[in-house]
C-alpha cells in the first residue's frame, strides 16, 4: 500500500469525525518528529497499540478492499498488570465502495455502533466447530437491546446511531449501503489484540506492506519508535 494512500486515508477519517464532532484524544495528532521525542510516558500508547491503524488487508486495492481505524483506548493481556483495562474502542471508516473481510474473533466481542454517514451492511454467519463457516443455521442477531434470529448470510442494515454485538466466533464482513455514503463506525469491545485474535475467512493479511512513495503525515500504531 503506497503512504500516500495511507495519508489520504487518515486525512479522510480526521475529517469524518470533524464532520459527526467526534472528538480525538491528542496523541492522533502527534507528528513523526513528535514521536521521535516522545518518552516513556506514552508507553500505553506504544503497547497497547494506540492510534492510526490504516490496512488494505494486502489486497493491494484500498479502495475496494480496506479499513480505516483509531484505536482510542485499549488494554493489553500479555502486559495486564501494567495494562489492566479489560476493554477497548476503536473508531472506523468505510468509503462507500469499501469491503472489511469475513472475520470472527475468539476472544474478543464487540458492539459495532454507527456513529453517522451512510447504512452499514454487516453480513454474520455462525462458525462450525472446525472454525469453518455455517451456511446453514440461524444466526442471534442482538441489537439495541433487540434479540431475533435471521438466515445465515443475512445483511443487517446498521442505520446511524443503530449498533449490533458481536460475539466471540461470530463471522462477520461489513459494507456501506450502496448509495447512502461513507459510514463513520463505533467499535467498544473487550481488549483488542489484532496480531493473536482475528481469524479471516479466507484468509487475509491484517497490517499492509508500504511503498514509501512520501513522507508519513501520521505513524500507524505498529510503527512507533521506542522511547528513548
Amino acid at each position: 500500500m503506497k503512504r500516500s494512500d495511507i495519508n489520504n486515508a487518515l486525512k479522510e477519517l480526521e475529517e469524518m469525525c470533524k464532520r459527526y464532532n467526534f472528538a480525538l484524544p491528542p496523541f492522533c495528532s502527534f507528528t513523526p518528529e513528535d514521536w521521535k521525542v516522545k518518552g516513556h510516558e506514552y508507553d500505553e500508547v506504544r503497547e497497547c497499540m494506540l492510534g492510526w491503524d490504516i490496512t488494505d488487508f494486502g489486497s493491494n486495492d484500498f479502495n475496494h478492499i480496506g479499513l480505516s481505524l483509531v484505536t482510542l483506548r485499549n488494554g493489553n493481556k500479555l502486559m495486564s498488570d501494567k495494562y489492566p483495562k479489560v476493554y477497548a474502542e476503536k473508531i472506523m471508516c468505510l468509503k462507500e465502495g469499501q469491503h472489511c473481510p469475513n472475520h470472527f474473533h475468539w476472544y474478543k466481542t464487540e458492539d459495532i455502533i454507527n456513529r453517522g454517514g451512510g447504512n452499514l451492511l454487516i453480513r454474520v454467519y455462525n462458525s462450525l466447530q472446525n472454525e469453518e463457516i455455517d451456511y446453514e443455521n440461524e444466526v442471534k442477531i442482538l441489537s439495541d437491546g433487540r434479540c431475533y434470529f435471521v438466515p445465515a448470510g443475512t445483511w443487517v442494515k446498521l442505520t446511524p446511531g443503530e449498533s449490533m454485538h458481536i460475539y466471540q466466533g461470530l463471522y462477520h464482513e461489513f459494507v456501506p449501503e450502496e448509495g447512502t455514503g461513507s459510514v463513520l463506525i463505533g467499535e467498544v469491545s473487550q481488549c483488542n489484540d489484532d496480531n493473536n485474535d482475528n481469524h479471516f475467512n479466507p484468509p487475509v493479511g491484517r497490517f499492509p506492506v508500504i511503498e514509501e512513495d512520501e513522507k508519513p503525515y501520521r505513524l500507524l500504531c505498529n510503527e512507533y519508535p521506542k522511547a528513548k
